[in-house]
């Protein structure tokens, strides 16, 4: 096992672990702000992957379909969850969890048999970028330009979603609307409106990760099962809730896995699920989480 080799891996990991970052911040984006268990994550995720093939499907073989797809996905998929949460997840806000999980978990079921029935049960890809279709040298290796752009994509989209939250006056609107609604809507505020574009952000997020996802790992109906798995025990390791905590988990679930295939190819889900434990016997709140 030679040092380039490991690096590879390396890289490798970082790159599945972008993929879990871009879900698992619209999540956590979700959790944290609306208190919201979104159990159907997985399946808007899904749903992405599947309006990116169609749009790359309508465009045609050109250098731009995939840009279009990458932009259309995310978008109609945040469009579906700004309806979910106007007509089904509104009147839950005040709910006991429990319900909240079954709506969601529902929602998830249904969202998968229309995938089915639309798309079919065969997988389905779009090709790479003629821009991004090839190899770049590193010195001891050389690595996908794909792979590169997805992690430094990745990379810029959080701080961007960051600075959003954190920096501008419709952030603080939000973050308000998360303390106290009462007193956001005593401001002349609909709160009702601000609670739809942080959902329709947070699953827009997942759109974008099918999308983008899809030259990579392509399609298949059942796709969301396991990344929605995934994407909980990345929250568990980075704290329910934290932006940051969500970075740093996907991370960590991207690199443990892809190392793992070095030592022990059969070992990685069991390895994820040991590397969550030990952070729970340590950090019960999870790595970044407060409570």
């Amino acid at each position: 096992m030679n040092a380039g080799l490991i690096l590879v891996q390396l890289l490798n990991g970082i790159t599945l672990g972008a993929i879990y970052v871009l879900v698992a911040v619209g999540l956590t984006i979700v959790f944290g702000m609306l208190n919201i268990i979104n159990f159907a994550h997985g399946s808007l995720y899904a749903l992405g992957a599947y309006l990116a093939f169609m749009a790359a499907t309508v465009i045609g073989e050109s250098s731009g379909s995939f840009w279009a797809a990458a932009v259309v996905a995310p978008v109609l998929t945040g469009i579906f969850g700004a309806i979910i949460e106007i007509t089904l997840l509104r009147r839950m806000y005040h709910e006991l969890h429990e319900y909240q999980i079954l709506l969601t978990f529902g929602i998830a079921i249904v969202l998968q048999e229309i995938i089915i029935l639309i798309w079919g049960t065969y997988g389905k890809s779009i090709p790479m970028p003629s821009q991004l279709d090839g190899v770049i040298h590193l010195g001891l290796f050389t690595f996908p330009t794909y792979r590169i752009f997805l992690i430094l994509f990745t990379a810029v989209t959080c701080l961007g979603l960051w600075l959003m939250i954190e920096k501008t006056k419709y952030g603080s609107i939000i973050r308000a609307g998360t303390e106290n609604r009462n007193m956001v809507s005593c401001l002349g505020i609909d709160i009702n409106k601000v609670f739809t574009v942080i959902f329709a952000l947070g699953v827009g997020m997942a759109g974008l990760a099918g999308a983008l996802s899809l030259p990579m790992r392509g399609a298949q109906s059942a796709m969301g099962d396991s990344i929605m798995l995934l994407c909980f025990v990345t929250i568990t390791i980075g704290g329910l809730g934290s932006f940051t905590g969500a970075i740093l988990g996907g991370l960590i679930v991207g690199i443990v896995e892809s190392m793992m295939a070095l030592v022990w190819p059969q070992g990685g889900m069991i390895s994820i699920f040991a590397a969550m434990a030990l952070v729970i016997l340590v950090k019960p709140t999870g790595l970044m989480g407060l409570k």
